[in-house]
């Protein structure tokens, strides 16, 4: 349903929140995240004309979050790499049925609607503070201890 990119993307985002404030290299968010680091770069690109990231030159450079989690919403990340589709009008471009979905276009895209509402309502910083006994991908967030609830 979500494209790689958009894993991929969702994986940054949620490793620059965990090191935020500091500023962090491709190469050590391709490392952590397991994302191949040209891919990641190309992602990162597209959410730094997003507004999500912004990259900082210098000695302590490299990419940093420019909302703090708890603005920063799924969807957002979501739309910025690979924006959702909602169904318009007929996908087989009957005419008969045009911007009147049949009941399976219509139920495919009130789905949509739902995950659409529920990425909205849902910002990283809900993602990394929800209480989980599943070990991660990525080994992050590091230094940082695991806070249980």
């Amino acid at each position: 349903m979500l494209s790689q990119s958009v894993e991929y993307a969702l994986r940054a985002v949620c490793f620059l929140a965990e090191r935020a404030p500091e500023p962090q290299t491709t190469g050590q968010i391709a490392k952590v995240t397991k994302v191949p680091p040209a891919y990641l770069s190309k992602i990162l690109q597209q959410l730094g004309r997003s507004g999500i990231v912004r990259s900082q030159r210098g000695v302590n450079g490299g990419m940093a979050l420019m909302k703090s989690s708890e603005e920063l919403t799924i969807l957002e990340v979501v739309n910025a790499v690979d924006p959702m589709q909602r169904i318009r009008e007929c996908p087989l471009g009957l005419a008969s049925h045009g911007v009147r979905l049949c009941p399976l276009h219509r139920r495919l895209d009130d789905a949509m609607a739902m995950v659409e509402h529920a990425f909205h309502a849902t910002t990283l910083a809900d993602i990394l503070a929800e209480p989980s006994e599943s070990i991660p991908l990525c080994n992050f967030p590091g230094p940082k201890a695991v806070k249980k609830r």
